[in-house]
């Protein structure tokens, strides 16, 4: 090979990383932040130390989450809204609960995939962490529809569980509603999936390929990271039709918090957890972000940019984390009977 055309290989391969390390700036100047890619640094992010994350807690915690007996019917698991070979949705407009009830206020539920990095929990933004989150559904009459006596009798009358809460807490833990449901979170605290992009922002530059790169641009360009920043790409409460109507806003009857804010849901495996918006009314990708465009940001975002942050999208479906099916302890004689 001639030395010209290994210098010219050498100028565009030159070209090429300051390329990436200035939209990597741009990224993260833009409040765009990665899932680190160092397990420590991780764990500094999502652990509490007051109850710190430990194998024993997330090996029960997983079983608590797949467990439907803790629910009134016996059928309803966490895992039935949020599905975790679905994207952690369960791909459905408004979720559906005990006695195949629709959520009232057509709420289509959120992925729980990366729900540790959000600020806000549910869609009014009423829990601060996934441990109170947990509580919610669990008690909710159109969701799984327990009481905190139902869900701790199903839990303390099997033997193996309440072993493996004496070998992940302790053997003076006391296995109670707010016990069992913060086991759950912390499970769900590992439903991490770094992504592409963020191997990219990590300063691997060829983790995303040209077009990726460029709708990652228009995505900061058109001004999306006004709500869909820092780690999560979401999860912070933000004002809802800012410039403009959203055209479903009458299907269901819920309008964000006391200030009318909404929880912005995150772009993490975003190709995976249609439909979109808050009642679950868009199917298309593309439709939803040109939507917000004129919603949001009071602009018009045509196919071809769309397309663009689309592209982009795909970059988001992160590697989930390896879950297998747990077998569950048995029932016994004291466990209670689900309930029609």
């Amino acid at each position: 090979m001639k030395i010209s055309s290994v210098l010219g290989l050498c100028v565009l391969g030159s070209t090429l990383l300051l390329a990436g390390n200035s939209l990597v700036e741009k990224a993260k100047s833009n409040g765009l932040t990665p899932i680190p890619d160092s397990k420590l640094a991780l764990l500094k992010i999502i652990d509490d130390p007051k109850d710190p994350i430990t194998n024993a807690k997330v090996e029960l915690g997983k079983k608590l989450y797949f467990d439907p007996r803790i629910s009134k019917s016996g059928i309803i698991s966490c895992n039935t809204c949020h599905n975790l070979g679905l994207g952690g949705v369960d791909g459905v407009s408004a979720a559906i609960g005990n006695k195949w009830t629709p959520n009232p206020h057509h709420l289509n539920s959120p992925t729980v995939y990366n729900s540790v990095f959000f600020t806000a929990q549910f869609w009014d933004g009423r829990s601060p962490n996934l441990a109170d989150q947990a509580q919610g559904p669990t008690l909710a009459s159109p969701e799984m529809a327990a009481s905190p006596k139902h869900i701790e009798d199903v839990v303390t009358s099997m033997p193996s569980y309440i072993k493996e809460f004496k070998l992940a807490y302790g053997d003076n833990v006391k296995v109670d509603f707010k016990r069992i449901t913060s086991t759950i979170a912390i499970f769900e605290k590992t439903l991490v999936t770094p992504s592409r992009y963020d191997d990219f922002l990590n300063g691997d530059s060829s983790a995303l390929n040209k077009a990726e790169k460029e709708g990652l641009s228009t995505f900061i360009n058109k001004g999306c990271v006004s709500c869909h920043t820092g780690i999560a790409l979401g999860g912070t409460m933000q004002p809802f039709e800012l410039a403009g109507k959203y055209k479903f806003a009458k299907v269901g009857d819920f309008r964000g918090d006391k200030k009318g804010m909404v929880k912005t849901p995150t772009l993490r495996n975003i190709t995976e957890t249609a439909p979109y918006f808050h009642n679950g009314e868009v199917w298309s990708l593309k439709d939803a972000i040109k939507m917000m465009g004129s919603i949001q940001l009071g602009i018009k975002i045509n196919d071809k940019d769309a397309m663009k942050i689309k592209t982009f999208f795909k970059a988001l479906k992160g590697r989930k984390p390896n879950i297998s099916y747990p077998q569950l302890p048995e029932s016994t004689s004291t466990t209670p009977k689900p309930v029609d």
